[in-house]
């Protein structure tokens, strides 16, 4: 969208200017005829190229969806329409959130139903979202599916932000002992080697290997991280494809720990989205669909289409389930329950609830396992770098 600024007359003839968004000068023409102004002039703004990089840096956020959410839902709870509620957030947003409220406002006055204004911007409002908005308009229950979803969107931006802030220290650490071990093989050891070569030393192994290494890295430091950027980039456009994604999340799944957090983080998302689901009347195989393609896991999204497939033969969906080894066998245990007593959907929250706190456990605990380990690769690392340059010291001075 391009930034144009107008010269018109209103209706009394008066002389009026301002600026219009639109995509072309003749929708920038027409969105001012549709207001009543006579056209004088439109000419582009110089203001587009610095308006698509405030947008760029200050998009809309987790947290802005997340209140908007909430905020809409209390609104219409309390009587008021959708664009009045709409009117008034558009105001008391933030700026990027401001501007998408009032896109999605005029999408509404233009005849569009709040779904399909939604479903223009993917990028923020997800696939569930969308279809959770829809069968809320259907059901003449939009505050009640709204505020699922808020009390949704804040569980998962808690959760996401203690594993974040678990995994913090961690991070740290390793990103400083790769960045000073690098300094230390660059530019401190040759430093210190060199007078070894200069007394014409007979070095032992550790020592000569560290000299290798370390003139190696000085070298050639460049070329190793022209290969360790390609190896990044390859691996990302690869894990892209359909093929590659998939091993890779098999691999994921085989690491200790590591692979149990990343199922229990993949099960969360599918119990919790499935009940939002199925609890704001979407239908089970739509449900499925929906679900399948929301999940970070190609692994799970693949067992999850396969399931949806015998659901739709007739199976019920805990038998499809527990054709598959790779899930745990509480999974269709607590879906056959569901299925019984016909209270599905708060079964499927409850185990969302169970799998959320069982991945709280698994961070913590890895954490606590990367700390002692990271503790060791550093004491190993550094006592070799000691051993091979205390070594030869210890040579030199037994000599004189």
């Amino acid at each position: 969208m391009a930034i144009f600024q107008y010269s018109a007359r209103n209706e009394y003839g008066e002389k009026v200017s301002g600026k219009v968004e639109a995509r072309t000068r003749d929708q920038a023409a027409s969105v001012l005829m549709s207001r009543d102004l006579l056209v004088i002039s439109i000419k582009s703004s110089n203001s587009s190229s610095l308006a698509m990089l405030e947008e760029m840096l200050l998009g809309v956020k987790e947290d802005d969806l997340v209140n908007f959410t909430r905020q809409l839902a209390t609104m219409i709870s309390s009587g008021l329409s959708l664009a009045t509620a709409l009117a008034i957030l558009q105001d008391q947003s933030k700026p990027a959130m401001g501007k998408l409220v009032t896109k999605i406002l005029k999408d509404i006055e233009g005849g569009n139903t709040f779904a399909s204004a939604l479903k223009n911007y993917p990028d923020i409002f997800s696939r569930v979202y969308v279809q959770l908005v829809r069968a809320g308009e259907a059901g003449g229950v939009l505050e009640e599916v709204l505020e699922r979803l808020a009390v949704t969107l804040e569980k998962k931006k808690d959760f996401r932000a203690k594993t974040k802030g678990a995994m913090i220290y961690p991070i740290i650490v390793v990103i400083a002992m790769v960045l000073v071990g690098a300094v230390m093989m660059i530019f401190v050891v040759p430093k210190l080697t060199q007078m070894y070569q200069d007394f014409d030393a007979n070095l032992p192994f550790a020592t000569r290997a560290l000299i290798v290494i370390s003139n190696f890295m000085a070298k050639f430091w460049y070329i190793l991280a022209l290969v360790v950027a390609v190896l990044v980039v390859v691996i990302k456009q690869w894990s892209k494809t359909e093929l590659g994604e998939k091993k890779l999340d098999e691999v994921i799944m085989k690491v200790p720990i590591l692979g149990q957090l990343h199922m229990k983080l993949v099960l969360t998302e599918f119990s919790r989205t499935l009940s939002l689901l199925l609890g704001s009347g979407v239908s089970l195989l739509e449900s499925l669909e929906i679900v399948s393609q929301a999940l970070d896991s190609a692994v799970i999204r693949s067992v999850i289409n396969d399931a949806r497939d015998e659901v739709e033969k007739g199976v019920p969906l805990s038998q499809a389930l527990s054709a598959y080894e790779i899930l745990p066998t509480i999974l269709p245990q607590m879906v056959s329950v569901g299925e019984e007593t016909g209270r599905i959907d708060e079964i499927l929250l409850k185990l969302s609830e169970y799998y959320e706190r069982e991945s709280e456990y698994e961070v913590k605990n890895l954490t606590t396992i990367m700390e002692p380990l990271i503790m060791l690769v550093l004491g190993i690392g550094v006592g070799f770098m000691v051993i091979s340059i205390i070594m030869p010291i210890y040579n030199l001075t037994s000599q004189f």
